[in-house]
């Protein structure tokens, strides 16, 4: 007779959380649309196109029919507009 031994499933470790600081938003300003094409140089359609597919950074809606970009993301997707990812 032989003795069989099962074989341990391995698990991996968790990945460790990597969560990124959120920024301080106090003293940051908010852009309108107008602000965003004019920084940006992308029409309307490119700018929320882009949004869905995750590399532009996500508006805040601030009223009812109202929405805005923090300035600080619009200064990060012009500085690297290539290699913006939205968090």
């Amino acid at each position: 007779m032989t003795d069989m031994t099962v074989a341990e499933p391995r698990t991996r470790s968790p990945a460790p959380d990597i969560a990124e600081t959120p920024k301080d938003r106090r003293t940051d300003s908010l852009l309108r649309i107008k602000a965003v094409k004019a920084r940006t140089g992308l029409s309307v359609a490119t700018i929320y196109r882009r949004e869905s597919e995750g590399s532009f950074p996500r508006k805040e809606r601030i009223g009812e029919r109202c929405v805005a970009w923090y300035e600080s993301d619009i200064n990060d997707f012009v500085s690297d507009p290539l290699g913006y990812r939205a968090p």
